[in-house]
């Protein structure tokens, strides 16, 4: 069972995000390389919103080709270009993950391939074996 670790005598988590993932040894992992907001046509979405908005579909589409839903990401690595962009993120990822909480960490970065691109995410996944 994967079982998530936010203790009280710590500070609650500041966003929509839990402090620890714990996964059973037993359990069936999928790593995903960084995804951009590059659309199935093999151009770049429009914007934060969009670009966002692409990567996440494009993680759908991986999870669900391995069997696997947005419920069983654990965790979450966000690249983003801009500080502001953390202001758009968080809204966007829930409406993609809803109530589901997965370990995270948001960083901005000077740059990522091109500039272009304004986001990138990667994720873990787990599933029982």
């Amino acid at each position: 069972m994967i079982r998530n670790h936010d203790p009280s005598t710590i500070h609650a988590p500041l966003g929509h995000y839990t402090h620890a993932i714990e996964v059973p040894r037993d359990a069936r992992l999928l790593f995903v390389s960084g995804q951009i907001g590059i659309k199935p046509d093999g151009t770049l979405a429009e914007g934060i919103e969009g670009q966002l908005r692409q990567i996440w579909e494009n993680i759908s589409a991986i999870l669900a080709n391995a069997d696997m839903t947005l419920d069983n990401i654990i965790r979450v690595r966000t690249f983003v270009t801009r500080p502001e962009h953390f202001t758009v993120h968080p809204r966007i990822r829930s409406e993609f993950l809803g109530a589901h909480r997965a370990a995270a960490t948001g960083v901005c970065i000077g740059a990522l391939a091109t500039p272009e691109i304004l986001c990138e995410i990667e994720i873990e996944a787990a599933s029982p074996a």
